[in-house]
């Protein structure tokens, strides 16, 4: 149970590193590479930045999870 749970949280780190880079911040970011900055004047992209905060926090939520489960399982286990 303790491997399943490390193997989601790793799962989920990574994912989290790569949204939170897909972001767009002051300066661009790393979705400018795959031509988000020549599209952010249009409606869409406010969609898409919406629905990838969206994910963001929701991975973000699965991750905390993760660790708190892992905390309560190491503090049972040993």
């Amino acid at each position: 149970m303790v491997l399943g749970f490390s193997i989601a949280l790793i799962v989920f780190s990574l994912m989290l590193v790569v949204l939170v880079l897909l972001h767009k911040g002051k300066g661009g970011g790393l979705s400018d590479m795959f031509g988000g900055g020549s599209l952010s004047s249009a409606g869409g992209s406010a969609v898409a930045e919406r629905n990838l905060d969206r994910i963001t926090v929701i991975v973000g939520i699965g991750w905390f999870a993760c660790i708190v489960v892992l905390g309560l399982l190491m503090k049972v286990k040993g």
